[in-house]
């Protein structure tokens, strides 16, 4: 396989440690943006984790949930596939050297150019939930392979989706099926998504069962469904784990589906990145809360807030726990962490306890991956945090590349 590209990735012997680096850099300079450190070798034992646990499922990665250039050229070299919603996410993967048949256009309410560009970049699978898609792929991409999305949520998930995507499946969805056979469409299979964060695992097994009736049902009508798509959902956070969810996946995907002539995927996201990225933020101002003489609150101001790396707050309802890099002794205090704009919401942690901190000490937050890079903004003239990536030279070959394919793109530590 070709070099995919690994400029300014430092190759290690060891396997990377988040936090030691962090003190690394605390101690030899005093960095006023924020930092993340992105262990690449996490992402590639994710994906050993996926096919162990989940070996008939092939992982289409959601590109929305962290779309860097590198995590997309490790996934890439992997041989994922990958979930877009938008034709610049398509454009970003193809440009990789990405198949379009490893993309699916995830999202069911497509703008008209972004259609038409599926069309003239030959992503021929995507999804669809109503009469209105179905008429405008008729009219643009009468030769797309079609996805139905239906709609079976979680009881419980961080960012419930059924509100805005997925249709009744069973009221809307044979209506949508006889539709597009009317329509003289290909509609090749059946798609859900339980909710990301997904913390109601049975809900899956439910979904499986209600795909396979459609399945049947578009036989009837004269269909020969061949894709199950069985969303996202899956935890990614360390000490996480796959073990609870593929023993109520697997054995649904075996029972309703046994052959091997439907092919089946998914679409995670956190799972992949959630832990492989590490955040460093500096604390730049403090304010203590005095009531009656006793200090009752500490607040810190750090270089990274709401509208930078810590969005995920607010877009998918994250708490986060802050960890000082260094072992403080001496009381602890009530604190309140915020980042750096003059926005009142911005807010990091409301209530937590900490050892009293210093102006320049470094606090580190782990799992800090998903729905964070992408959606980060430079408000109130704040630079957005520096990445620095890392590999463990053992795991090169898992991406069938050795240091000579990169002819010295990367930095050897």
């Amino acid at each position: 396989m070709k070099a995919i590209g690994l400029n300014n990735v430092s190759i290690v012997d060891d396997p990377p440690i988040a936090l030691d680096i962090i003190r690394k850099r605390a101690l030899t300079d005093i960095q006023e943006e924020p930092l993340y450190i992105c262990d690449l070798t996490d992402i590639i034992k994710k994906h050993r984790i996926w096919t162990q646990f989940l070996p008939r499922v092939v992982p289409f990665y959601a590109v929305k949930c962290n779309d860097s250039p590198m995590v997309l050229k490790i996934l890439a070299s992997l041989g994922t596939g990958f979930d877009c919603a938008s034709k610049g996410e398509i454009n970003k993967v193809l440009d990789l050297g990405v198949p379009p048949s490893r993309i699916i256009f995830a999202n069911p309410t497509k703008p008209k150019s972004h259609l038409s560009y599926a069309e003239s970049s030959n992503v021929e699978t995507m999804t669809f939930d109503s009469e209105i898609e179905l008429f405008k792929i008729k009219k643009l991409f009468p030769d797309a392979k079609l996805v139905l999305r239906i709609r079976c949520d979680a009881k419980v998930a961080q960012c419930p989706l059924g509100e805005k995507f997925g249709c009744d499946p069973g009221i809307e969805a044979p209506v949508l099926i006889k539709l597009a056979y009317d329509l003289g469409l290909h509609v090749v299979g059946i798609s859900f998504h339980v909710g990301s964060g997904c913390m109601d695992l049975p809900v899956y097994a439910k979904a499986v069962y209600t795909a396979r009736c459609l399945f049947d049902y578009a036989a009837t009508v004269g269909y020969y469904f061949t894709l199950l798509d069985i969303g996202g959902g899956f935890p990614g956070d360390k000490n996480t784990s796959l073990y609870e969810l593929s023993n109520i996946i697997n054995p649904s995907l075996d029972k309703y589906f046994p052959n091997n002539d439907v092919t089946i995927i998914a679409e995670p996201g956190r799972f992949y990145v959630a832990s492989a990225y590490t955040l460093a933020c500096r604390i730049h101002s403090k304010r203590e809360v005095v009531r009656n003489g006793k200090v009752e609150n500490m607040m810190y101001f750090i270089n990274d807030g709401v509208y930078g790396s810590f969005n995920c707050i607010l877009y998918d309802h994250k708490v986060v726990q802050p960890v000082p890099i260094e072992t403080h002794k001496g009381e602890v205090f009530k604190s309140s962490i915020w980042g750096p704009t003059c926005d009142a919401l911005d807010q990091v942690c409301e209530s937590v306890f900490l050892p009293e901190m210093q102006i320049d000490d470094v606090i580190m937050f782990e799992n800090m991956g998903a729905y964070t890079v992408p959606i980060a903004s430079p408000f109130n003239g704040f630079p957005l945090p520096t990445i620095e990536y890392y590999l463990e030279k053992s795991y090169l070959n898992d991406l069938m590349i050795t240091l000579e394919d990169i002819d010295g793109s990367i930095e050897s530590e």
